[in-house]
């Protein structure tokens, strides 16, 4: 298992656009790749539990990455945090 903490700069936090993206992102890997909160945690590729978790600017966020694939399912889950949130 693989993680990764990110502070969320965009004001917007994690909105449907994004989501839609990182959903997209997190779905091309086997693993299971989840994020989470101070209170929830979320599938990656599930846009809507994404959604619920309410994620705001300047929020962190823990990204685990679990199963096959999970190396570079979480370089490709950091590099889309760093390019887009």
């Amino acid at each position: 298992m693989k993680t990764f903490e990110y502070t969320v700069h965009d004001q917007r936090g994690i909105h449907a656009r994004i989501a839609g993206y990182l959903t997209h992102t997190a779905s091309a890997f086997p693993c299971r790749v989840v994020i989470q909160t101070e209170k929830k945690e979320a599938d990656a590729k599930n846009m809507i539990m994404l959604m619920n978790l309410g994620v705001k600017w300047g929020q962190t966020i823990t990204i685990r990455t679990d199963g096959e694939q999970e190396e570079e399912a979480m370089a490709a889950m950091k590099k889309f945090c760093e390019e887009n949130l």
